[in-house]
């Protein structure tokens, strides 16, 4: 009995969309839009209004456009560095699978489209922010990733603006609280961040990134930051209670998350104590692990005990 054998031809489509979200940072485009969602759910909730609405689903459509635009970008501008990098060293920019022009292109298009896109379908100040947040991560954040330390700090605002612009989309202004939503995020992005680095230490060196892990070699200054900024978030995280954004269960959830999370930060400080790097780069996945779960489950406890206008 004879067999055939079917030659399976490689699926083109599949491919470029593959090379797309890579070029756009689809997981980290799908975070940033879910936090403007939540952003744009306290803002509508706060105001009187129903968060289901047209208007709420072109605000999550201009976020991602000009989230993923401005990612594109970025991967245009560091395409050199990606190529030294292990784990970026497969992206389609630095694997000549895609052209330079190409993904510049593609990125204009969504970051100048995403922003004027805003502006039309919700209001003008939430296309402006959008537009700013996307120049000071290309031109500031971005090139700052090769020259000072000080670009964690500073990439900490474009950061943690997704959930303003999502409260600035469903008020047309800026309030206290959209102001909490920032600081809540923006201390959030240290531990956060620096568990990245601190894992990835010896593949951001090669690529010539001079995150704090890479430039000092004890990790002295980087742990202690690691543990100041996860205190910190700790009463930040309660003030939606004290601005009447949550309630009485929110306030308790969140303290109980906060701690949770200073723990796993103590453990990766006390871990530069220990003889192994092995072990720090554990805990500083798990550091990385409890950051990843905290945020989303915050926001969904905020949403659900959201006070009633």
């Amino acid at each position: 009995m004879s067999s055939v054998t079917l030659a399976v031809p490689q699926n083109g489509f599949a491919v470029a969309m593959r090379d797309y979200s890579e070029l756009i940072k689809a997981r980290v485009t799908t975070l940033v839009v879910v936090t403007a969602a939540c952003g744009f759910f306290l803002g509508a909730r706060k105001g009187g209004f129903s968060s289901l609405s047209w208007q709420m689903l072109a605000a999550m459509i201009g976020v991602g456009l000009v989230s993923g635009g401005t990612a594109a970008l970025n991967e245009v501008m560091e395409r050199d560095v990606d190529a030294r990098m292990q784990r970026t060293a497969r992206r389609p920019l630095p694997s000549r699978r895609m052209s330079m022009t190409h993904g510049t292109a593609v990125g204009l298009l969504l970051t100048l489209g995403g922003s004027a896109y805003l502006g039309l379908t919700t209001n003008w100040l939430t296309g402006g922010l959008a537009l700013l947040t996307a120049t000071v991560y290309l031109a500031i954040y971005t090139p700052l990733k090769q020259i000072s330390p000080v670009c964690t700090t500073i990439g900490a605002f474009p950061g943690a603006m997704p959930g303003v612009l999502g409260w600035a989309a469903a008020r047309g202004r800026l309030d206290i609280e959209a102001l909490v939503l920032f600081a809540i995020v923006f201390f959030w992005q240290f531990p956060h961040f620096f568990a990245i680095a601190w894992m990835y230490r010896d593949d951001y060196a090669r690529g010539g990134v001079r995150m704090m892990p890479v430039v000092e070699n004890d990790g002295r200054r980087t742990s202690w930051r690691i543990l100041f900024y996860s205190i910190a978030l700790v009463p930040v995280s309660m003030l939606p209670f004290f601005v009447g954004m949550s309630g009485v269960a929110y306030l308790v959830s969140a303290f109980v998350l906060g701690l949770a999370l200073v723990y796993f930060g103590f453990r990766l400080t006390q871990s530069r104590l220990q003889p192994s790097p092995g072990v720090s780069k554990r805990l500083a996945r798990q550091l990385l692990q409890a950051s990843v779960i905290y945020l989303p489950i915050l926001f969904a406890l905020m949403m659900i005990n959201t006070a009633h206008p």
